[in-house]
């Protein structure tokens, strides 16, 4: 097994990124943001989401660096941009945006790309931790292992995702409609403690 992938490397991968992103956390926040659409509708924007975070983090694995460094945009200033995004959509959680159906048409992809995809899912944190994964990697096993580690971990979020549907059929309108405040609640908290970091960051910095 050790010929083919480093399995330490592979371990630390996947716990890392699993407690970053946190498959079993986007279940409420999940339902919130398509709590009003339909069951076809809710497992479209699950797929959507999961490939556009898995494309940020394989993009940022394999350019990341490279792109921060040609636009001169710290990682820091990433994290801020992130909890900013987070917290308009926390806000509109809370005050009940979420919950309309107008215009749903026309944005229900647009919530499976942001903010679920991203920053919620590929977030700075997961994009920064797979990103010194990369840097470590030396050989084609450390490859395999972080390749592997990236893919289980968005299988595990699929899935999450996936039997969110079950969880609406019990919970109903009203329940999810308690949760939407919930997650809210939750995603504004993530949002301030993304921008807190961000900031004491940059003022230890200079």
């Amino acid at each position: 097994m050790s010929a083919v992938l480093d399995v330490q490397l592979f371990i630390s991968v996947f716990v890392t990124l699993f407690v970053i992103m946190d498959p079993p956390g986007t279940v409420p926040i999940f339902l919130a943001l398509t709590g009003s659409m339909t069951r076809q509708q809710r497992a479209r924007a699950a797929r959507q989401a999961i490939l556009v975070a898995f494309g940020v983090i394989v993009g940022f694995a394999l350019f990341g660096q490279s792109l921060l460094n040609y636009l001169h945009v710290s990682v820091e200033a990433l994290q801020g941009a992130g909890g900013l995004l987070l917290l308009l959509v926390a806000m509109e959680l809370l005050t009940g945006k979420m919950d309309s159906n107008e215009g749903l048409e026309g944005t229900q992809g647009n919530v499976a790309l942001v903010p679920l995809g991203t920053p919620l899912l590929a977030g700075p944190g997961a994009i920064v931790a797979t990103m010194v994964f990369v840097q470590q990697a030396s050989e084609a096993t450390d490859w395999v292992a972080i390749a592997i580690g990236v893919v289980l971990v968005h299988l595990c979020l699929w899935l999450s995702m996936r039997f969110a549907n079950a969880i609406h059929r019990v919970l109903k309108d009203s329940g999810t409609m308690l949760v939407s405040r919930i997650a809210g609640l939750l995603l504004a908290a993530i949002a301030v403690q993304l921008l807190a970091d961000a900031v004491l960051t940059f003022a230890r910095q200079v």
